[in-house]
């Protein structure tokens, strides 16, 4: 479990602290507070701290406190608190305000009078107890969905007494990060680490608000690149709601994240407790799918795989090898000789439905050149594209294909 700002803002003690601006930065997550002694902050923090600033070892007018607040966005802290009275900072200005409502930065007013130890003895206890529970709720939800409990009873009343309502039924969502090669190609790895620690951060950030909307509030688990949380979902309508709300903060997100991109696979609703450990599996599956398969928009929800439950059910590999070289052998080894563009071929006469036109469209070459290559594929595996169930073994063929790409 992690303190936000809205935590911090209601924590005994604080009354007196106000939030001023960026209200939508209220689920940001403290990492720490830090107190601003430089002219900037933008060398001096990693993100996630909660900036207080004084005034008393830098002047702070208008200008610097705008430059604060830009280097606070860059650096994602999670908020900036201004200590006002009538020795140093004695208003904040009305543009800082109006700034910091506009990038969602939560700007957070603290009278002088409120001494600095109260408050960082406050936070610091806060957020010592927040980890701790935050451990046991992370260990809480890691063994249901492993499966790794004796008593599923006693597991569920644990997470009662952690404030973990987990009586329902549920949707699981699975996330993954993927392009880290590309930008390791385009700079130095230490920059690089740093730029996708950050991306890290934001993405757990975002989730865990996205998380926080529902009355669950149940934690975000994360690591490496790839995250997991539940939503509430009843039935298929609810799954439904969650799809659509996930498809748009993904798009919004992507634009974002370039040359990054997330992928996300949803669960089929209404799973109990019982039968997380399911629901976990359905969510690879689909997320596999949503990263194996473009028209997809880096989105799948495991009801709509179709054929692709049945090749997930396969735990035998090498039966869907076996079967991938013998319908697409031929053409797998001559692309590896000749280049891709055989392969690249069959993938857009069949998106295009055999339109030859629309097919070669997609692919940039002349309908000549498209009827010449679909002709070669046709006589290298041996097998017909005007007969209905050749189409039906490439297709399948093509879905383990891009599966183990």
């Amino acid at each position: 479990m992690s303190l936000t700002i809205a935590d911090v803002l209601a924590l005994p003690g604080l009354e007196s602290m106000c939030l001023r601006a960026g209200e939508a930065g209220l689920e940001n997550t403290v990492r720490w507070p830090y107190v601003a002694e430089n002219s900037g902050i933008a060398e001096w923090v990693l993100g996630g701290e909660l900036v207080f600033v004084t005034g008393i070892n830098h002047p702070r007018d208008e200008a610097n406190l705008l430059e604060l607040l830009d280097e606070a966005c860059q650096r994602q802290v999670a908020g900036l608190v201004i200590l006002t009275g009538p020795d140093y900072i004695h208003a904040i200005p009305q543009r800082l305000l109006e700034a910091a409502q506009e990038a969602g930065m939560p700007l957070i007013e603290q009278p002088y009078s409120l001494k600095m130890v109260l408050v960082t003895q406050a936070i610091g206890s806060a957020l010592i107890q927040s980890q701790q529970l935050g451990r046991s709720r992370h260990d809480v939800l890691e063994r249901l969905l492993a499966g790794d409990y004796q008593s599923l009873d006693l597991l569920l009343h644990r997470a009662a007494q952690l404030d973990m309502p987990l009586a329902g039924h549920w949707q699981l969502v699975q996330l993954q990060l993927d392009g880290s090669e590309a930008l390791f190609a385009q700079g130095e790895a230490p920059v690089v680490e740093a730029q996708l620690a950050r991306q890290h951060d934001a993405i757990t950030r975002r989730l865990r608000q996205f998380s926080a909307q529902h009355p669950s509030r149940l934690p975000v688990l994360g690591r490496a690149g790839q995250w997991t949380l539940l939503l509430p979902a009843m039935d298929a309508g609810a799954a439904l709601a969650n799809r659509q709300l996930l498809a748009g903060w993904l798009k919004a997100l992507n634009l974002r994240l370039t040359p990054l991109k997330l992928f996300i696979g949803l669960s089929a609703a209404a799973h109990p407790p019982a039968r997380l450990v399911q629901a976990l599996d359905e969510a690879r599956q689909a997320l596999a799918a949503a990263r194996r398969f473009s028209e997809r928009a880096g989105l799948c929800v495991y009801d709509e795989l179709g054929v692709l439950k049945l090749l997930s059910g396969v735990r035998d590999r090498a039966l869907l090898d076996q079967f991938l070289n013998e319908r697409l052998g031929p053409l797998l080894r001559h692309d590896v000789h000749h280049g891709p563009s055989l392969m690249p071929t069959l993938e857009a006469w069949f998106h295009e439905n055999g339109n030859l036109v629309a097919a070669a469209q997609r692919l940039a070459v002349h309908r000549n050149t498209l009827t010449h290559r679909v002709q070669r594929i046709e006589a290298l595996c041996g097998l017909s594209l005007d007969n209905a169930y050749d189409r039906l073994d490439i297709g399948i063929a093509l879905m383990i294909w891009r599966l183990s790409a």
